[in-house]
């Protein structure tokens, strides 16, 4: 329920054209009252209140600018999202009352976890994150009702890691993360803890691990845009985004040691070639599939899928590299050119080539 009695008695009193003595005289009261009402410092009794409704020609509840809220299991969902991202502490207290009165909804449980959460992280009270753990706990047994494809076991796993090391017990977040590392979904945030607890050597590998999982991730990431921008003829943005791409690729190339990073590398510097050739730029892009000749040429020189042969990794394994970009180097290189379908650019590529 919210009510805006205060600012409604000000601006009926306003339309009137009324000073707050004027009211005050017309109600019996002292002006000092009527300020109090409109300050929101005091709120009239119910005779005062009607007796205005009917001097200003209302009703008591548009006086009282009554609303009920919509308490609805989805609506009180979404209002309790919105006091999270408004950072509002309000919105405690409203979770409380929908976890009493949807105590047993997925909905309900989760978001009102992920709001102690977010201001445990934000207070450092450690209520906030006993109280998140508790219904972060709760709501796995219900997950059966979740409909939001982005939430699983797996990010529950992660929030109430993240709540165990907020309140220092760092072992319980790293057994917890490690017990459900599924496809290394963990291995970032699993190596980052180790560091914070001096378990340097045990942490390479598993940030080794992350490191190849997040750049593969990174290159898909960049082509998606990549194709965003081709489509929307914006070419410039694309240009750009390789050019990130590839710097980052380049970044991780261990000194005179090809990798499969490097056949990835140079089908996205025939990207960016191709990019800067629709800009209208021919000599940067000449220089962008030079570039991707010399890459593929050394690599296909020396083929290395070791995953150890990336810069920063040390893997205690040996990790082999599959891709579908072609058998060889030239060819994913060769490939991408042949797919943009551009009579002028292959010819650009053919001249470099020969």
């Amino acid at each position: 329920m919210e009510m805006q009695l205060a600012q409604n008695i000000r601006i009926l009193r306003k339309t009137r054209k009324l000073t707050q003595e004027q009211l005050a005289e017309v109600l019996g009261v002292t002006p000092g009252a009527v300020y109090k009402w409109e300050a929101g410092l005091s709120i009239p009794d119910i005779g005062l209140i009607m007796e205005m409704a009917d001097f200003f020609d209302t009703s008591v509840d548009v006086l009282l600018g009554y609303r009920m809220k919509d308490n609805r299991l989805k609506e009180t969902v979404a209002r309790l999202k919105k006091y999270r991202h408004d950072k509002d502490p309000a919105g405690l207290s409203e979770a409380e009352k929908a976890l009493k009165k949807y105590p047993n909804s997925f909905e309900i449980v989760h978001e009102s976890a992920t709001l102690y959460r977010a201001f445990g992280f934000e207070s450092g009270k450690k209520e906030h994150a006993m109280r998140a753990l508790e219904l972060f706990i709760k709501s796995l047994p219900l997950l059966a009702q979740n409909e939001d494809p982005e939430i699983g076991e797996l990010t529950i796993y992660g929030a109430m890691a993240d709540v165990y090391k907020m309140l220092d017990e760092n072992e319980k977040a790293l057994e917890l993360l490690k017990q459900h590392n599924v496809g290394g979904y963990y291995c970032d945030r699993i190596g980052l803890t180790l560091t914070d607890n001096s378990g340097t050597d045990e942490a390479v590998p598993y940030l080794s691990e992350a490191l190849i999982i997040h750049v593969t991730a990174l290159v898909r990431t960049a082509m998606g845009y990549l194709n965003v921008y081709m489509n929307r003829g914006d070419f410039s943005s694309a240009c750009a985004i390789m050019h990130w791409c590839t710097d980052v690729l380049s970044g991780l190339r261990r000194p005179e040691t090809p990798s499969f990073l490097d056949k990835i590398n140079g089908p996205c510097f025939a990207c960016m070639a191709f990019a800067q050739y629709k800009t209208g730029d021919a000599d940067a892009a000449r220089a962008s599939l030079e570039t991707a000749r010399r890459i593929a040429e050394a690599f296909d020189a020396a083929p290395n899928y070791d995953g150890n042969a990336v810069r920063f990794v040390d893997y205690p394994e040996k990790m082999s590299a599959y891709d579908d970009l072609g058998a060889t180097a030239m060819q994913s290189v060769e490939g991408v050119i042949k797919n943009f379908g551009d009579e002028a650019f292959s010819a650009m590529w053919k001249a470099i080539r020969e």
